[in-house]
């Protein structure tokens, strides 16, 4: 099973490197340099096209880059990855150590003495090399990036996201001096794109936070209104789950805590009250405060940027949302959070690859993702986050990454297209449910979050005819257009046409059958319901901790998805259907990239009824993948 695994992978890069760059521009030589140049193709995004450029970038603009260099053996290090992660094999699970990494598939300390002198003979500053020789960090004004990398920076106007934005890209190929292309693999930075990751999550505003919501299913159920559906399977819009809920849900008793692990969440920025607002929120919710010592965070040396550009107490709320999730589910596990210092050029990679190289967390929740469908990232970007999500799963570390929460991403891209990260093949990418406990805790309804909306008209229900139809939120599925099919979805995934299918597993992510979070917004503590897949990612990191609490020596799983297709059909987890049923709500909730009514008045939400080309259906699905983790899982996975 692992040499076919590591024969799709390398397909893969195969055809990543033979991408070319869209633009076409020749490159210019600096000054200083000897020899050739060679080109390093993939550092421009699908949105920078001589189309859509306005402008020349202002070169004194000082832009912080890495430049990544080389694995010595990128073949090697992907065959032992799929050996370590493939049950049976004679090394599964004997996983290296981030020395041990280092030493045999790290670039060697000449490749980066090398890069480093020719950088700064170039003029820009070098101001760091990453711990696992990964990176070379620099900065320098536009200008002298241009001359150092014989290219042209520009700013591009175009619709990315469902926005029209401007955002600055090379309008040239990158190149380097033909004696060092070996060693580089990208240059990133010197483009925005990044700033196009976001939170996969929301929080109904307050107008909706004030409906005489229901505790449980059918606690309240509006009947002034018509009732669509049979008794029972009709309710008001949920007021948000506690943990004592939340862990009913997932079958958790009082032993399921995580004791001995560590869970990594990475983000951007850094909520100064989410200890504080995590303990609150405890005591209300029926979850053991954090103790000291449990929560840390590893913060950028030099401070933040851009937090008004990027939204960052929308990161905040990420933050908190991440860490008291991961909390409700491994209430003993440590958790160690990985702040980018802005959303964009390579701040979060910094701090995604700041927990992969401390190698000190189990496992990584990555609540973002690019709701503009996978290509629109360069490939020289998305080629580093699976170079290091290798590292991570050559280490042991399993990486979680939410699907999105636009559905198929047709609102904002204009065409269905999964989303970048979870479609790595490197991750297990998660997608969402809705489930409705009754009273008892015991699933009244579970189906596939993918939901349809519809406006009260007179005694009926009138589907809604937004931008993208009746659609109205859900968690993002499909094929990747670039990642070839993984061994362990042979057999069990159809219709991929030979791609990587996403999700592999579900959680709770519907904002209407949330998960209540208290925060601090504005010197104001609150509690309210979190939804979207950015919740659902963390819920899969704690169960992961919980079954590494469970094995002899709390030992790691690193590359998950083997392991959960061979647990298809047992019983570990349990496969998602469509339900008919739904929730009525006084206010839409607002998801990115989703086209709902903004004004308050009576709405129906009908749960996973197809408004796209999603949803759940049995075996493995675009909205759920296997399913969701059922009784047992923790058990079935621990083995």
């Amino acid at each position: 099973m692992h040499s076919r695994l590591w024969h799709a992978l390398a397909a893969t890069a195969a055809l990543l490197a033979s991408t070319a760059a869209t633009a076409v521009a020749a490159p210019t030589t600096p000054a200083g340099d000897t020899g050739d140049r060679a080109p390093i193709a993939g550092n421009t995004p699908a949105w920078a096209t001589p189309h859509t450029e306005v402008a020349r970038s202002n070169g004194n603009t000082v832009r912080h880059i890495q430049v990544a260099l080389a694995l010595r053996d990128q073949a090697g290090a992907e065959r032992l990855a799929a050996q370590l992660a493939t049950p049976g094999s004679a090394e599964h699970g004997k996983f290296l150590s981030s020395t041990e990494f280092l030493d045999r598939f790290a670039p060697t300390q000449d490749a980066v003495d090398q890069v480093s002198q020719w950088l700064a003979k170039q003029g820009l500053h070098v101001t760091g090399v990453s711990a696992n020789r990964h990176f070379v960090d620099a900065e320098a004004p536009t200008a002298a990036l241009e001359t150092a990398f014989g290219t042209k920076i520009s700013a591009f106007r175009a619709r990315v996201d469902g926005v029209t934005r401007t955002l600055t890209a090379p309008a040239a190929p990158v190149t380097v001096p033909t004696s060092l292309r070996a060693s580089i693999t990208a240059v990133l930075g010197l483009d925005d794109s990044a700033a196009l990751l976001e939170p996969q999550h929301t929080r109904p505003n307050a107008a909706a936070a004030e409906q005489h919501c229901a505790r449980w299913w059918g606690e309240q159920n509006n009947t002034d209104v018509p009732q669509k559906y049979p008794a029972g399977f009709q309710s008001n819009s949920l007021c948000g789950y506690t943990g004592t809920q939340v862990r009913a849900m997932y079958k958790l008793d009082k032993g399921n805590t995580g004791a001995g692990t560590t869970i990594g969440v990475v983000g951007a920025y850094n909520s100064d009250t989410v200890v504080a607002d995590t303990n609150q929120a405890a005591a209300q919710l029926g979850v053991p405060p954090l103790t000291d010592g449990q929560y840390s965070a590893v913060l950028p040396q030099s401070g933040f940027t851009d937090a008004q550009e990027c939204g960052a107490e929308g990161w905040n709320a990420e933050q908190t949302l991440d860490v008291q999730a991961s909390h409700t589910i491994a209430p003993a596990a440590k958790i160690r959070y990985y702040a980018g210092k802005t959303c964009k050029g390579t701040g979060i990679y910094d701090a995604f690859n700041q927990a992969v190289t401390d190698n000190v967390v189990d496992v990584i929740s990555n609540s973002y993702g690019n709701a503009d469908g996978e290509a629109s990232l360069p490939q020289a970007a998305r080629d580093q986050f699976n170079c290091m999500a290798l590292q991570a799963a050559i280490q042991g570390q399993t990486i979680t990454v939410s699907t999105g929460d636009a559905g198929n991403n047709s609102g904002p891209a204009g065409h269905p297209t999964a989303s970048f990260p979870s479609s790595s093949p490197w991750v297990v990418a998660v997608g969402g449910t809705s489930v409705g406990l009754d009273q008892n805790n015991q699933p009244k309804v579970l189906t596939g979050w993918e939901n349809s909306g519809n406006t009260q008209s007179g005694n009926a229900w009138a589907p809604q005819r937004d931008a993208d139809g009746p659609f109205a939120s859900g968690a993002g599925g499909g094929t990747s257009a670039l990642y070839d099919a993984p061994d362990w979805q042979a057999g069990v995934v159809s219709g991929s046409g030979g791609k990587r299918a996403v999700p592999d597993i579900a959680a709770l992510a519907d904002s209407y059958t949330g998960m209540l979070v208290g925060q601090t917004i504005k010197g104001q503590f609150g509690i309210g319901s979190y939804g979207g897949t950015s919740l659902a990612s963390p819920l899969i990191a704690g169960l992961v901790v919980d079954a590494q609490q469970a094995r002899s020596g709390t030992a790691r799983a690193g590359l998950l998805t083997p392991i959960l297709y061979s647990l298809k059909g047992s019983g570990a987890i349990a496969d998602v259907v469509p339900q008919k049923a739904g929730v009525w709500t006084p206010m839409m909730h607002a998801f990115g990239g989703v086209a709902v009514p903004g004004g308050q008045g009576s709405y129906l939400i009908d749960f996973d009824a197809r408004p796209q080309n999603l949803q759940s259906g049995p075996g493995w699905d675009n909205v759920t993948g296997l399913g969701t983790p059922a009784d047992g899982f923790i058990s079935a996975l621990s083995q």
